[in-house]
């Protein structure tokens, strides 16, 4: 099916990222923004912009119902959810189905599989993918007797969270019972399921992904892997590829894992398969897998020359895989810094408020993907994310002394940001050599 106008339920840089993939291909883009985004870049490129609600989120962006009407009346042949907001909602995905109006993106059926991390749990066994030590838990009793089966550390996660909400760190077995309660409500506050299970807890683990394309009918192929281990609460800061210092028996073992497990739904579009790589034990385990585009899926364009977006779309309008695994190529090296509008000296505060001045850096290897240009605004709203810096080289060492570079050049006027703080981290030695953990930050706080 020819897809001729993509409705865009997203804002930002990816809204901007989607429309600039779309103009390329000729296909016409209908925005859906709030009252907040009226003004904004991306409102201004697409060819229609339409207004879904207030700011707030839940009364916009997080309408699956106003979205596919948004669709519907603006003649739109196709959704694009974007990363965030509904782009992992089953419910999205399925009213488009229902409604004739094709999703870019997995069907509701493997969002739903993967949205449980229990269930997700479950199909990567059923796939001979490897698994943290844990599991479901019924009762108390039944945690007290893993616990001790695992072994403190044990981490408490909620089956439906994300960006580590709902997730608790036990360190003795005696804090079990009340870490659990408090992870168990703030799931339920956070996402509606106040259901926790347990895993082991690595202490020196890395946080390695694997980029996926299925065709929705069992053929998957893989475009390298991503190494997002530089977190901060869970979120992350600055992503890689590829994973460096990463055993290659371990690498080439986590892309065959993750083209198993995907494979094993029929998944369709793109998706990313996370593990963690416990260092000590060179053992990775699968985490879970985002059934949308990545934040950081910039990285894998540039070392592979793939264009994600238009892979998604291309997917989706059935032509299916238009590469083979021998057809991606790795070539050189490339880093990511997240620019939050937020303050590092104010426990990385956000800070809202209007753009007076941005000067993004240019220049051989380097990419801005953004929204923000000079008297942009920044509602207080939404995730504090303006804009990603991409460095791109022949080799690790020549990206990371591009990226410091381009983030020199970066001024950005009228709100704090985390650039300097960026360029810190850049700056660390650890980080130089590259293979740090997530402890990283952690680590630097500890030490001052």
């Amino acid at each position: 099916m020819t897809i001729r106008r993509i409705l865009i339920a997203n804002r930002g840089e990816i809204a901007v990222r989607i429309i600039r993939t779309a103009q390329k291909l000729g296909i016409e883009t209908v925005l859906a923004v709030s009252e907040a985004d009226r003004g904004s870049l991306g409102a201004r490129m697409a060819d229609r912009a339409l207004c879904i609600g207030p700011a707030r989120p839940a009364e916009s962006y997080l309408r699956v119902e106003t979205i596919v009407q948004a669709a519907l009346g603006s003649g739109c042949d196709a959704v694009h959810p974007g990363y965030g907001f509904l782009s992992e909602r089953a419910a999205l995905a399925q009213l488009c189905e229902d409604e004739g109006v094709i999703f870019i993106g997995p069907t509701a059926a493997q969002i739903a599989a993967v949205g449980d991390k229990l269930r997700a749990r479950a199909e990567a066994i059923a796939a001979d993918v490897p698994v943290v030590p844990g599991g479901p838990v019924e009762n108390m009793a039944q945690a007290q007797a893993l616990a001790q089966e695992i072994g403190a550390p044990i981490l408490v996660k909620a089956v439906g969270g994300g960006g580590g909400r709902g997730m608790k760190l036990v360190e003795d077995l005696k804090d079990l019972s009340a870490t659990m309660d408090m992870a168990s409500a703030e799931a339920g506050a956070a996402f509606g399921d106040a259901r926790v299970y347990l895993e082991r807890y690595v202490a020196q683990g890395r946080h390695v992904e694997v980029q996926v394309l299925g065709d929705g009918a069992g053929t998957v192929i893989h475009l390298g892997e991503r190494d997002c281990s530089v977190q901060r609460r869970y979120q992350k800061l600055i992503e890689e590829t590829p994973a460096p210092h990463l055993p290659q028996e371990i690498r080439d073992a986590m892309h065959e894992a993750a083209v198993r497990f995907a494979a094993r739904l029929h998944y369709r579009g793109a998706g990313t398969v996370e593990f963690l790589y416990d260092v000590a034990r060179n053992q990775f385990y699968f985490l879970e897998m985002n059934a949308r585009i990545q934040v950081e899926h910039p990285v894998t364009e540039e070392v592979t020359g793939v264009d994600l977006i238009a892979e998604q779309i291309a997917i989706a309008s059935g032509e299916g895989l238009r590469l083979s695994q021998a057809d991606v190529r790795i070539h050189g090296a490339a880093i990511e810094c997240r620019i939050n509008a937020e303050d590092p000296a104010r426990d990385f505060m956000p800070s809202p408020g209007t753009v007076s001045s941005a000067h993004w850096p240019s220049g051989e290897g380097i990419r801005v993907d953004t929204h923000i240009v000079d008297g942009a605004k920044i509602p207080p709203f939404y995730d504090s994310m303006v804009a990603k810096i991409i460095a791109h080289g022949p080799d690790r060492a020549s990206a990371l002394d591009r990226l410091k570079t381009a983030l020199r050049e970066t001024r950005i006027e009228g709100v704090s940001t985390n650039i300097a703080f960026q360029a810190e981290l850049l700056d660390d030695p650890d980080f130089a050599r590259g293979g740090v953990d997530t402890g990283f930050l952690a680590k630097r706080a500890a030490d001052g």
